[in-house]
């Protein structure tokens, strides 16, 4: 097995699973230990960042992380999934649309919403998926959750057609959007197609295609386009500690109970590095302790 520590960024192709792209960079890198930063259905394309070994710990600040999407509504068409690939239920005239129509129906979407996730989902009800209910025709009532819409705009209009280019936070299903859409305009939606353009530091302009990615492992120059575990927690404050500390959370030790460090807000995250600059872990604020306690650590031995 080869020995790869970090972050790639890859293309997803339209048509597969990300589980599918996980199996295929796994199976050409020879690595351990890979997984994805945020799933994409098999109807979306773009950006999943592909983790490697201790990367593979930092997974959940890049599913927890903002994204941005292009989608493209149709109307006129409603499907069991809310996609292309669904069945059909129903069908409309939506030729009246314009797009200030659209528009002003995007409007309450932005902010922190209530979103019922679609049935052919990966959720769980009772220990099953809810894409294997609707798969035995079971539709079960699914409660709305609280995501949050940064932006969302209307970047292009050709009927039945519409562009909408959006940035949001974790949990919020874009075919749901597409859905709910077509709902409240009253001539049903479903979202044709979907590309990922960004998630955290990640951007499509960046990312490799699946085959070049599998490529660069084939040639041995995969590390030219390795990224590090902490280019996604570039947000949080930064801090350096010495080599007492450095050797403690190195050997498991954590963080000595004496040692002081500026106080931080109440979880709070922080990476810590040692002089030398090597990223060592992320700590956390326990604001009723005062003290910063280590999340992860990323050196050890």
């Amino acid at each position: 097995m080869l020995a790869v520590d970090g972050i790639l960024n890859v293309d997803k192709p339209y048509g597969i699973t990300s589980m599918h792209v996980v199996r295929r960079i796994k199976r050409a890198s020879r690595a351990l230990r890979v997984g994805h930063g945020g799933t994409l259905d098999p109807v979306a394309t773009g950006v999943i960042p592909i983790c490697f070994g201790r990367a593979t710990r930092i997974m959940e600040y890049l599913v927890a992380g903002t994204k941005d999407y292009r989608a493209v509504v149709k109307f006129g068409v409603t499907t069991d999934t809310y996609d292309a690939l669904g069945k059909v239920t129903a069908r409309s005239d939506a030729s009246h649309l314009t797009a200030g129509e659209v528009e002003r129906a995007l409007r309450p979407f932005k902010g922190e919403i209530d979103q019922v996730p679609p049935m052919f989902s990966a959720l769980k009800r009772k220990g099953k998926r809810l894409y294997d209910l609707a798969r035995a025709g079971i539709e079960v009532e699914r409660e709305p959750r609280k995501v949050k819409v940064l932006s969302i705009d209307l970047t292009d209009w050709s009927y039945p057609l519409a562009t909408i280019e959006v940035r949001c936070g974790r949990g919020f299903y874009i075919r749901s959007l597409a859905h709910d859409l077509g709902q409240a305009l009253g001539c049903g939606a479903r979202l044709e197609n979907l590309a990922r353009l960004r998630s955290g530091p990640f951007k499509l302009s960046s990312a490799l295609s699946l085959e070049d990615a599998e490529q660069l492992f084939a040639d041995g120059r995969w590390r030219t386009a390795l990224h590090p575990s902490d280019i996604v927690l570039q947000d949080f404050r930064a801090m350096i500690v010495g080599k007492r500390i450095e050797d403690s959370l190195r050997h498991g030790g954590g963080l000595p109970k004496d040692w002081r460090a500026p106080p931080g807000e109440a979880g709070e995250k922080c990476r810590a590095y040692s002089v030398g600059g090597r990223f060592l872990a992320v700590l956390s604020f326990d604001a009723p302790a005062n003290q910063w306690h280590a999340d992860k650590v990323f050196l050890s031995g």
